[in-house]
């Protein structure tokens, strides 16, 4: 299949030790080379970076033009910068020039590609957005949009972004939308504004098993026992890093505060963190001068970590969608990982509700040394929900006829 490639393409493939493409690669690659509109579901660590980016360069190597002739809109800086790097993998035998343009971009970078534009744009809608406002981008010549975690850049409240920065790409002859899955009635109306008789590829399903990550949940009494549990776990079960998730900053900065008193080397990521001191963690993470990273879900885009073996949920995601990229981090490219939710009472009914979403049950697990009082609800419901007691309402009292 990468045969059909430019050779200088060819090169850099085969000395990054690419062999065999994915399943996805091998779906859509002559579409996308062909210049169809895709709409693909595909779960993190398919290779779909890969899938999308290859065609785009042999497409601008054809074309022969300066100027920004493809954009790809993701929703977080880390994976704007994951992207980024792959091209320029891929691209560095190439006369092609890439470029980023999101949160925490140095100013001076980010005027010098306004002012010299790349072949190639790797952007956040919102920073995008802001620069377009002001009239110092043309998104004219653009040829190829592509949208990564379409699902996702929906999630954070960016459709308005998203149609805007497509209404100004005049010349756009093809589109692709990628996602975690393709059931969400959001992305599908943003597919059909922007796709033309796309081709839908469906590789994955939110009822698949996973069979590569082993799915587990753990009971717990409150939050500091949860916390007991989860140095236990970091002390204790054999990974080569470990991806912490909280559903707030607040949680994570707690957490962080309270994993360094108990003398574990942690990193942090989320959206109030300076940019500099997010992408010190990751390049600590990279170099293994820490194993344990705690995220929440909208900076853990883009994390893709070799050896990431071990997600453990300190909260339970509020959805099903939220849940399967949390997991998605682990058991990557053909490897194997493991996922651990902690599980108060008050988060049992979330947790059913993910269960029933993915049409499976997650392992329940015990740790010998801190069983706690919370063993589960004791009566369920049919949806699987737990049975609460519901206390009767008092009857006002009635009035005593008189004698």
């Amino acid at each position: 299949m990468f045969t059909e490639l430019d050779d200088r393409l060819l090169q850099a493939i085969n000395e990054a030790g690419f062999e065999n493409p994915t399943k996805i690669q091998a779906e859509t690659f002559e579409l996308a080379l062909d210049g169809s509109d895709l709409f693909v579901s595909a779960e993190t660590g398919s290779g779909k970076t890969c899938a999308y980016l290859l065609p785009t360069l042999e497409q601008l190597l054809t074309k022969n033009q300066t100027g920004l002739l493809a954009l790809i809109l993701v929703p977080t800086r880390e994976l704007a910068q994951q992207v980024l790097k792959q091209a320029k993998i891929f691209g560095r035998f190439t006369p092609l020039k890439f470029g980023h343009i999101s949160g925490g971009t140095d100013i001076k970078k980010q005027n010098q590609l306004i002012k010299e534009p790349p072949h190639l744009l790797i952007a956040t809608p919102g920073r995008l957005a802001e620069i377009l406002a002001r009239e110092e981008l043309d998104l004219s010549q653009v040829e190829t949009l592509i949208l990564d975690e379409a699902d996702r850049l929906l999630d954070i409240g960016l459709s308005a972004e998203i149609m805007s920065i497509a209404k100004l790409c005049i010349n756009r002859q093809q589109t692709q939308l990628y996602s975690a899955t393709l059931a969400n009635k959001k992305l599908r109306g943003l597919a059909s504004e922007l796709l033309n008789e796309p081709a839908v590829i469906e590789l994955n399903q939110v009822t698949d098993t996973h069979e590569s990550i082993k799915q587990q949940i753990i009971f717990a009494d409150d939050k500091s026992h949860k916390i007991k549990q989860l140095c236990w776990l970091l002390n204790y079960e054999t990974y080569q890093h470990c991806l912490i998730f909280t559903n707030s900053k607040e949680q994570a900065d707690q957490l962080y505060n309270e994993l360094q008193k108990q003398q574990i080397n942690v990193g942090i990521v989320h959206g109030g963190r300076e940019q500099k001191q997010r992408n010190l963690f990751m390049s600590k993470l990279r170099r293994n001068e820490i194993k344990v990273l705690i995220a929440t879900d909208v900076a853990a885009r883009g994390i893709d970590i070799e050896g990431m073996d071990l997600v453990i949920n300190f909260e339970m995601p509020r959805r099903g969608e939220i849940y399967l990229h949390r997991i998605g981090r682990t058991g990557r490219a053909g490897n194997t990982g493991l996922a651990i939710t902690l599980i108060m009472s008050t988060e049992y009914n979330l947790m059913s509700g993910v269960e029933r979403y993915l049409k499976q049950s997650f392992q329940r697990r015990k740790i010998k040394e801190l069983v706690g009082h919370y063993k589960g609800p004791k009566k369920l419901k049919s949806s699987g929900k737990a049975a609460g007691s519901k206390k009767k309402k008092k009857q006002p009292p009635k009035n005593k006829k008189k004698k």
